[in-house]
Formats: structure tokens, sequence, C-alpha cells
């Protein structure tokens, strides 16, 4: 399991490499986790179709396969299962075959986030593949100056995240989403003004939490996280193996976090339709009032945010609060995230802050 990480920590490093100099270190991190991605969904689509025999019994080969073989039942049937489609052509591993001299690689690369997006249009899964790959700009100038330049540093990035040698994401020994993430937010968070800890809760801690909020509990239907950053909380919460859980709930305020949220639920196989999460101000504008009251509620809250609170005489009359017979501080916002849990949680419930 070392060495594992290790290698994945080697392999970021050497993209960072790489393309040093070019692209600022938060910004990286979003290019890095964003094909870490594309490439997890195309292993992960390819790896159900070729689930499938031909009409004589032979396996099917996806990647193989024409685009125009594809029948719009195949197609339905996979957002219907996966929440998503990709075509044969679109897969990570066919796309990056060419990526040196494709002289439109940001353009296609960006038409292929596009439909992927797309594909879930009018399905139920749509909220939860919506805007993805909205933080990965492949015609930003931080890439480079010329469309050529912006094609060999993509390619790079690219190239660097086909070489991990990480087999299957599912089977891995480390939590390679998680842990690139927080290799990347380690490493860059400091020099972007921020603090790691806005965006996840390490490992040893969201242990811990998850160990205090289910210890003698029995059949856990639902967990929920109020700012849950990366998710990183509740998929703990599956990596501790708790029996019946069915539902994974979470809002979070950071736009850009909010997209990793989603990606880490599928990235650690939560089907799109076990898991919701929002994209808003908790305390202000709260989401899942008709999905409450939660089993359990896990949550590690900004630290002492600034917050409307009086400046917005509607908020006395929430529910959240009224108990309270007034409003936290401005400049202190951390009962209210203690208010607004109470209110979320059952009555034989727990949440741990």
């Amino acid at each position: 399991m070392i060495e594992q990480r290790e290698e994945l920590h080697r392999r970021i490093w050497s993209i960072a490499d790489e393309v040093r100099g070019s692209i600022d270190g938060w910004d990286f991190k979003q290019y890095v986790l964003g094909t870490l991605f594309y490439r997890f969904i195309s292993e992960n689509f390819e790896q159900y179709m070729n689930g499938e025999d031909d009409e004589d019994g032979e396996e099917i080969k996806y990647n193989e396969i024409a685009d125009e073989e594809i029948d719009d039942e195949i197609r339905e049937d996979a957002i219907k299962t996966l929440g998503y489609f990709i075509y044969p052509s679109q897969l990570f591993a066919n796309f990056v075959k060419n990526c040196e001299s494709n002289e439109n690689l940001n353009i296609e690369l960006k038409e292929i986030f596009n439909e992927i997006e797309a594909s879930a249009r009018g399905y139920e899964s749509e909220s939860k593949i919506a805007g993805l790959f909205g933080d990965f700009d492949t015609s930003s100038k931080r890439l480079g100056k010329t469309t050529k330049e912006r094609n060999i540093r993509l390619c790079k990035i690219l190239r660097g995240v086909e070489k991990f040698d990480i087999g299957d994401f599912r089977e891995s020994k480390i939590d390679i989403f998680g842990d690139a993430y927080e290799f990347l937010i380690s490493n860059y968070a400091s020099n972007a003004g921020k603090s790691g800890g806005e965006f996840f809760t390490p490992p040893t801690v969201s242990r811990l939490l998850i160990k205090l909020a289910t210890v003698g509990k029995g059949e856990i239907r639902t967990i929920y996280d109020p700012a849950c950053g990366s998710g990183s909380l509740l998929l703990q919460a599956k990596k501790e193996g708790i029996s019946k859980l069915l539902h994974f709930y979470g809002q979070e305020i950071n736009h850009t976090t909010y997209n990793l949220a989603r990606m880490n639920m599928f990235l650690h196989g939560v089907n799109y339709s076990s898991f919701d999460i929002a994209l808003g101000d908790t305390l202000v504008s709260p989401e899942f009032r008709d999905k409450k009251p939660f089993d359990i509620i896990v949550s590690n809250p900004p630290y002492s945010i600034k917050w409307v609170g009086s400046d917005n005489p509607l908020l006395i009359m929430d529910e959240r609060y009224t108990p309270a017979g007034v409003l936290p501080p401005k400049s202190k916002a951390d009962f209210a995230f203690v208010l607004h849990s109470l209110d979320y949680l059952s009555s034989k419930g727990r949440a741990v802050i």
C-alpha cells in the first residue's frame, strides 16, 4: 500500500515537472484531478460495456467498436445504469493515443467533456453529471499563450495520468482519487493562500468521526454532511462498510469542491442513484429539507467563518434557529452549523461535528 501511494505521488510530481512554470499549482491540481476522473469513468464505462456478447457469442471489446455501431437502445441502457455515456472514440485510452499529433486536442477534449455531460440530459442522473468538467478549461491561457502550447501541456498531463499504474480503481489498496487530492492540496493549498482543511478532512480524522457517529448503531439508511467539501467524510462511511447505508447527502458552497465531491462519489463506486450533492450556502439556503431527518450527520464545517446572521431578518424565523431565540454572531457561524445539524437529525440519530 505504501509503495502504491509513493508511486502515485511520484507520478503526480513527474507531471508537475513536465508543466512546471506554465500552470499555477492551484490550477494544476484541477487539470490532474479532472484527467484522473476522465480516465476513471472511461475505464469504468469500458468495463461495463465489455461485459456484453455480440451475436456470435464473442465478448465485445468496446474500445474497438466504431461509434456508428452503437444504437440508441444500448446508449439509453448505459445511461440509465451508469448515469452517462461515452463513445468508443471518446474513451481516455483511445483519445490519448495520438495526442502529440492532434492539432485540435484542446477543442476535441472539451467537446468530449461536453458530450459526456450532455449524455445525461433528460435522465435521472442529469444533476449528478452536469458541469462536472466545468473547472477543466482546455482553452485557458494558463496552459499556454498559443493553441500549440496549450495542446503540448494538455498532452503531457494526459500522458502522465496514463502512466499511473493503478489497475482497477475500485480494487486499489489506496484511495486513488482521495490520495491524489490530498497530495495536491498539501503541496499547493498554502502557496495559493488557502488551507487544505477547507477542502478535505484528513483520513485519520474522518475515520474517528465515522466511528463516533456509528458505534452501537444498527442499520443506517442515510448519512448527511452539511459542509461536505470533496466528500471525504461521507465516503469514509462506505470504507467502514456500514451495513444498509442506502443514500449519501451533502451540500457544499465552493463550486470547484462541489464538482470534486460528485467526481469522488463516482470514483468510489457510488451509483448516481445513491447520492445527492447540492451546491449552495447551507446556513442560508439549505437543501434536502424534504429528505430530513437523517440517521447520521458528520461534518467538519469551516471554523468560525463570518456569515450574514442578523443582517438577514428572515433567518430568525427559520425553524433551525428559532429554538435558540437568537442568531449566532455574524463573526462566528459555528453554532449555526450545530443548530442546522440538530434540526436535520432524526430523534434516534447521531451527529458528530
